[in-house]
């Protein structure tokens, strides 16, 4: 069974479950944004979120560096070469905008939450926007979720603290955690600090399980590294920045 929604092309990857600020400011995107403000409040408002495989976020506006006289690409597939459904890694996640908030100057203030991975099917560039055409991916817990979903939140914390002490900061060890295995996997796939590749190949686990056995192997290679490093780079741990669109 596939649905076909709008398409948001980022340089990050959602997951479900996780919060997703948007500032949408390019036209695209911001036609986008009013289609979906025409669907009734009470009904979700879903766009489709894909990672970035090849291509730019933000399309180029104006000529630059090197050649001066580039012509600026146009149109909803600018940046992403002549076939879209290339340029973008082939699992996302859908998100549901809680809000939309348009300002005085026609850009929107987006507020969504990720709800249910998909696979890209097709990519549709005829309208003002992207849309593409998705296969809903079902989540399966596999073998032994549960005793490695325990495992991984021990050493989320361990990474949470070594992680701290490496910038001299405290960390709270009060803070509740989930205890259901696939919430586990993408909370603690989205809180690392990890490349987009790597995110990646979290969100399109064949199942929680294989996901949860993936995350114990990184949490204890990054705490060993964090370990022997002086310090790290100042990012907060359990969010990214806001996205320019």
């Amino acid at each position: 069974m596939t649905v076909r929604l709008p398409l948001f092309p980022l340089n990050s990857v959602l997951f479900p479950g996780l919060v997703l600020p948007l500032n949408v400011f390019e036209e695209r995107y911001r036609a986008m944004m009013r289609e979906l403000l025409k669907t009734p409040e009470e009904d979700p408002r879903r766009f489709a979120v894909v990672a970035i495989r090849d291509g730019h976020e933000v399309a180029v506006a104006a000529p630059g560096m090197p050649d001066p006289t580039t012509v600026p690409e146009r149109g909803p597939a600018a940046g992403f070469g002549p076939d879209p459904l290339a340029a973008f890694h082939s699992v996302g996640c859908v998100a549901d905008a809680a809000t939309i908030r348009e300002r005085a100057d026609g850009t929107f203030e987006v507020l969504a939450t990720g709800t249910t991975r998909v696979r890209l099917v097709s990519v549709d560039a005829s309208g003002p926007f992207l849309t593409a055409e998705l296969e809903e991916l079902t989540e399966e817990p596999g073998d032994e979720a549960g005793a490695l979903a325990e495992g991984v939140l021990r050493a989320f914390r361990q990474y949470q603290k070594r992680l701290a002490g490496a910038r001299e900061r405290s960390v709270s060890t009060t803070a509740d955690l989930p205890d259901q295995p696939s919430v586990v996997s993408y909370l603690v796939a989205a809180a690392m600090m990890l490349d987009t590749p790597t995110k990646q190949r979290l969100l399109q686990a064949p199942d929680t399980a294989s996901r949860l056995r993936d995350e114990l192997k990184l949490l204890r290679a990054e705490t060993s590294i964090i370990r022997t490093l002086p310090s790290l780079p100042a990012s907060d741990l359990t969010s990214g920045p806001t996205s320019l669109n």
